[in-house]
């Protein structure tokens, strides 16, 4: 039996993209997909590969940065299939400035696509989630986010993009905590792949090779989400995967470091040994993206 067999999985931004490899790899190991994307044409083609090769999909172009329009997403995959098992938040855009620069408009629309979108379409999905298991059904469900290196360790020029992203790696840990006790987990993943966000920013880098592996092919992020949306992912809820090429490792998350403790309160002229002190002791962190 196929991995995913009979699942109903959401995918936003699932148009192109990881969105569309996450479609057509669910699709393959047995789930029903709705193929959410606000580019209508770019959903429907992908539905169209899914059911060439015998598998079942919808698409759905609903806006996942309105609440009520969320709503309706995950009312279509119960009115279509019957049920929802899997959510997975991939849609993204990027609005790249330095802070400087960076506009108020900048900032509202990657927050709201990113960080707003994966809560409305989770909030929605939590809610169905939620009432059956308080009638007494047996949930076994799944909330992938996406995070990204931007987010665990910062990016020059994408504060916006990095603050979002940050927040979802937040999200998913208070989601986890909170969820498991109506049988849903949440992961996230900070993936590394050539999208039409990437390609602009990193196009020569991640440029597809005449031959051998295609390091930055986004198909080869698709195995990870598949497994976690899977019945045997049960027992990981919490973490940040990692997935580049064929690497794949979990993020060590904020964790407190070296402490000193004064026994009472500071004195403002104590504070700079004390500090200097702790940054001796300290595991320095991932340099920022681009610095």
């Amino acid at each position: 039996m196929s991995s995913c067999n009979n699942r109903v999985v959401v995918i936003t931004g699932a148009g192109g993209g990881l969105g569309r490899a996450y479609a057509l790899a669910f699709a393959a190991e047995g789930a029903k997909v709705v193929v959410n994307d606000i580019n209508r044409d770019a959903a429907e083609a992908v539905v169209a590969q899914i059911r060439e090769q015998d598998g079942q999909a919808i698409a759905n172009s609903n806006d996942i940065t309105h609440y009520e329009d969320a709503g309706r997403i995950v009312a279509a995959a119960l009115e279509a299939f019957g049920g929802l098992d899997v959510v997975v938040n991939n849609a993204g855009i990027c609005r790249d400035r330095m802070f400087a620069s960076l506009t108020e408009a900048d900032w509202d629309a990657v927050v709201a696509v990113h960080l707003k979108g994966h809560f409305c379409l989770s909030s929605h999905a939590v809610r169905h989630w939620r009432e059956q298991a308080k009638n007494g059904v047996k949930v076994d469900a799944r909330i992938i986010n996406t995070s990204s290196g931007a987010g665990l360790q910062g990016s020059i020029g994408q504060s916006n993009y990095a603050a979002a992203k940050g927040g979802i790696a937040s999200l998913t840990l208070v989601q986890a905590a909170e969820l498991a006790r109506y049988g849903i987990t949440v992961n996230a993943l900070a993936p590394a792949a050539r999208t039409g966000m990437t390609e602009g920013v990193f196009g020569e880098v991640m440029k597809k090779p005449e031959a051998g592996f295609d390091y930055f092919a986004p198909e080869n992020v698709a195995p990870v989400v598949v497994w976690l949306g899977s019945r045997e992912s049960a027992g990981v809820t919490g973490q940040m995967f990692e997935v580049e090429g064929g690497k794949l490792s979990i993020a060590d998350g904020w964790r407190r470091g070296p402490l000193v403790d004064n026994q009472g309160r500071w004195a403002v002229a104590q504070v700079g040994a004390a500090v200097g002190e702790l940054l001796e002791r300290a595991v320095p962190a991932q340099k920022v993206y681009g610095s």
